[in-house]
């Protein structure tokens, strides 16, 4: 578990949560989400009563602990040098109530940029960079696993380095 996950398992009220929350971290963003309890009242309603019902329980949720998530954020975001954005897990969904979008400067041969004009052209997307966005985000979903067993790898990397002699940095 990370230093980060560990930090907010100590501050995030027990009651928020039926498990501990996932903690992603990256360079820019550390990413709080939480399952909530289950909303026993949308057994047996049809889809669109259910999703109702979780939108405004998730929504409920997101007002009655706004300050205590807010404070949380400002004290993580001095400690870790990183924004926070918080989500919650309902049923199978996520719903995410605050994100960083942060640029990325790439650079792309005629062949590569002709595929993000061809995805704009095809109003798949809005701009480049909503095309290029979208590609990250489907092969993302295609690669899962892989991309799931390289950063595990890469913190087993990151523990090997931290144990050895001197603390590189």
């Amino acid at each position: 578990m990370s230093a980060e996950a560990e930090w907010f398992a100590h501050r995030l009220p027990e009651t928020w949560f039926t498990e501990r929350p996932e903690v992603v971290v990256d360079r820019e963003e550390i990413t709080v989400v939480g399952a909530l309890p289950p909303l026993t009242v949308v057994e047996g309603l049809p889809d669109p009563e259910r999703a109702a019902a979780e939108e405004g329980y998730v929504e409920r949720f997101r007002e009655e602990t706004r300050e205590h998530r807010i404070e949380i954020a400002r004290q993580a975001e001095h400690r870790f040098r990183r924004k926070v954005s918080w989500g919650v897990k309902i049923g199978g969904d996520v719903v995410m109530f605050t994100t960083l979008s942060v640029p990325v400067m790439t650079r792309l041969r005629q062949g590569e940029r002709q595929v993000l004009d061809t995805l704009v052209a095809a109003g798949v997307a809005r701009s480049r960079s909503d095309a290029l966005a979208w590609c990250v985000r489907l092969v993302g979903r295609h690669t899962d696993t892989w991309l799931a067993d390289l950063r595990d790898a890469l913190q087993a990397v990151d523990r090997v380095r931290a144990a050895g002699p001197g603390g590189v940095d």
